[in-house]
């Protein structure tokens, strides 16, 4: 028999509304799932958007404070995709009310802020995850397993990227994104947070690391109203960006390994240019997310001249069968978000955690906090 089970979404930009059509989108691909959400509550602070949001997809009811959301009986378990600065006191609050949480990256402002989520989460006896959606990927899952089986040899050393040109456009709004007080970090918190992520999934534990930060576009125009996503406001009074538009960072891992992790904002010519190279002793993986269905791999016993060869993963590969029959048929984005609601709501029906959970927010969080220590000192930062 399948239980019903009551979730409410806490803010409701483009990232909210992601989560919700990834709780819709369950029963479709995992009908054996025990579990079924059911759209109880959405909240957020801008008149009127809660209110469409519900009427659009089906929430019993709206409000624009999320404090409802924790006081309401009918939900156990929430998103939180507010704005970072929100993270903390609102996953807190859910966990100690009882509520499951699926909260976004990089939960809060700082790594202190993501231990006080997962301690809140832990010290309740509730399910915690993590909006780390590119791990989900069937081809980095598949990859990973690749690299922990040896068939590339001893991992030597690799390289992440993440370019984005979101907001290159120097009259994108100065948004709660580009400040510290809301946003936090800025690159360091939105794209190379999954970096950090990206590198530990498939590498291991990170040791030490120095890192370099530059912001590239130091004004933005402030705008007249509410924004969602990445808006622009030309012609408004202008305001100084107070975070970074770029990272680039030198990793030393446990393992012995080298790595390269890079992100930025404003890279014009770069439309989600994410993805990874991973190299050792006896062959190489690598992965872009733009390609997100496949994986070049070589292998072998040439060392020089040896060829690389592209892996188009099927059902045999993470979640694909759930979504696709047969290998080389695309899967999405929002497809990855799905997986990440499954592994939520499998772990609340279960008791045990699947996916990326709290611990990986807090680990992904410290390396974030060393970069930027590594950028203003101008030295290597252990972990």
């Amino acid at each position: 028999m399948v239980e019903e089970l009551g979730v409410a979404v806490v803010g409701f930009g483009w990232m909210g509304r992601v989560h919700t059509q990834a709780y819709v989108r369950l029963p479709h691909h995992y009908p054996r799932l025990p579990l079924r959400p059911r759209l109880v509550t959405v909240a957020d602070e801008v008149p009127g958007r809660a209110e469409e949001a519900a009427e659009r997809y089906g929430f019993a009811a709206a409000t624009r404070d999320w404090r409802e959301v924790a006081a309401d009986p009918r939900v156990r378990a929430v998103s939180v995709t507010a704005p970072n600065f929100l993270h903390r006191e609102i996953g807190v609050a859910m966990a100690g009310a009882g509520k499951h949480v699926w909260i976004e990256k990089p939960v809060g402002l700082t790594a202190e802020d993501a231990r006080a989520v997962a301690d809140a989460v832990g010290g309740a006896g509730v399910q915690g995850a993590v909006g780390f959606n590119y791990r989900n990927a069937p081809a980095v899952e598949a990859a990973r397993e690749l690299i922990a089986a040896g068939e590339i040899g001893t991992v030597t050393h690799a390289r992440i990227r993440l370019f984005s040109d979101y907001a290159a456009d120097p009259d994108s709004a100065l948004t709660w994104r580009y400040e510290r007080r809301r946003g936090g970090r800025g690159v360091l918190g939105d794209l190379a947070s999954h970096g950090a992520d990206l590198a530990r999934f498939l590498l291991g534990e990170i040791a030490a690391l120095t890192a370099d930060t530059a912001v590239f576009v130091p004004e933005r125009a402030r705008p007249a109203g509410a924004t969602a996503g990445h808006a622009r406001a030309a012609g408004g009074a202008r305001g100084p960006v107070e975070n970074e538009d770029y990272v680039g960072a030198l990793l030393r891992f446990a393992s012995g390994a080298r790595g390269v992790l890079e992100a930025c904002r404003v890279s014009v010519g770069e439309q989600n240019g994410y993805g990874f190279e991973v190299h050792g002793t006896r062959g190489a993986v690598s992965w872009d997310f733009r390609r997100m269905n496949e994986f070049a791999v070589g292998r072998g016993t040439s060392y020089q001249d040896q060829p690389m060869s592209t892996v188009h993963v099927g059902p045999g590969a993470g979640e694909f069968a759930a979504f696709q029959p047969g290998a080389a048929n695309a899967m999405g984005y929002d497809d990855l978000k799905v997986i990440e609601a499954y592994r939520f709501v499998r772990s609340i029906a279960e008791g045990t955690p699947y996916g990326a959970t709290l611990a990986d927010a807090v680990r992904a969080a410290a390396v974030l906090d060393a970069m930027a220590q590594s950028a203003e000192s101008g030295t290597w930062v252990r972990l």
